[in-house]
């Protein structure tokens, strides 16, 4: 039984080694199709961003098999920054859907080989209405190279597969090459948090951006008295906004104190009733910017162990934000 095990043990031993030989060999093969891209990379690269930046309409992704998938991810990585973007699948192009392409476009058309027969109806649709074609791939003499604007030309290289055959090394170059031209654009075009935002609303992205004008409550929802209201006042107000807290305001509308309801535990006295707020509030409380980022709220309000920020401009309050408000929202 001994024996067996120890035997048992040492297979598992020599496969082990064997799968993490396969997979560096992998990881190699790959970075030195890269690294040769890296090398080859020249003014059409430039030349194929001022098509994008300049194109009126959208920027169309095509290709099939493999590089479909990899045109996919391209258009959605554009669309979601700031370049309007989408895939059209080459063999619905032939039934219909060219359609969806217009004069004001631009397409990048995705073939390793460059001789993919179900583009050919894309590339004679866009030489037919002068629609600009940037041509993707490793063959720039090949039909996709020569009917391309401009060629992005993809390595050489063998691909990782052992056989030789299917598509690894040259679906990596042409992730990153989709990944190249999506940062670029990016800054090109100064894309910011705010825009990126805007187009991730659902999901941990979106939570993550959420600015604190975003969450917070404003208006006839916000609680806040002037600092000369009585004690009375400030309890109906607090009870009825329902946050827990009621900031006051002077003579010129600047937020100058703050009560909560852990202040009002705190000050409970037989008297309570006859004094105001300028004799219990929080004189000169903890704010936050509008346009600050929610983490940050929630951050202050966690480092200071508070549960209420009120959210000011020049010096005047425009909302208050709870800390249940960010937790709501995915924020943590």
């Amino acid at each position: 039984m001994m024996t067996m095990t120890n035997s048992m043990s040492n297979d598992i031993s020599k496969l082990s080694n064997s799968d993490l030989i396969s997979a560096k060999r992998t990881i190699d093969t790959e970075i030195d199709a890269l690294r040769t891209m890296e090398s080859e990379l020249g003014t059409s690269l430039t030349q194929a961003l001022d098509l994008m930046q300049s194109a009126r309409g959208r920027v169309i992704l095509t290709g099939m098999g493999k590089s479909g998938h990899i045109a996919q991810k391209i258009a959605a990585s554009l669309a979601s920054t700031g370049t309007p973007s989408f895939f059209v699948h080459p063999a619905e192009a032939s039934h219909g859907d060219l359609g969806m392409i217009t004069p004001d476009d631009i397409v990048i058309a995705i073939s390793n080989s460059g001789e993919s027969k179900e583009l050919v109806d894309i590339l004679n649709y866009s030489k037919r209405f002068g629609i600009k074609l940037i041509a993707v791939t490793k063959n720039p003499e090949s039909s996709l190279g020569k009917a391309g604007d401009v060629v992005l030309k993809l390595p050489g290289s063998r691909e990782a597969c052992p056989l030789g055959l299917a598509p690894t090394s040259s679906t990596t170059a042409t992730l990153v090459l989709g990944d190249i031209l999506t940062v670029a654009m990016i800054e090109r075009n100064g894309f910011s948090k705010e825009q990126f935002n805007q187009r991730h609303p659902g999901g941990k992205l979106g939570s993550v951006l959420q600015k604190v004008s975003d969450l917070m409550h404003k208006g006839d929802e916000m609680p806040i008295l002037s600092l000369n209201a009585g004690m009375q006042e400030v309890l109906l107000e607090m009870t009825s906004k329902r946050l827990g807290c009621v900031g006051f305001t002077d003579d010129s509308g600047s937020l100058v104190g703050m009560l909560t309801d852990g202040d009002l535990r705190r000050c409970l006295s037989s008297d309570i009733l006859s004094k105001k707020a300028l004799d219990v509030m929080t004189v000169n409380p903890k704010v936050i910017s509008p346009d600050a980022m929610a983490s940050e709220a929630v951050k202050l309000m966690h480092d200071k162990k508070i549960t209420n920020i009120f959210a000011v401009e020049n010096g005047k309050p425009v909302g208050v934000i709870h800390i249940h408000d960010c937790l709501n929202s995915g924020i943590v």
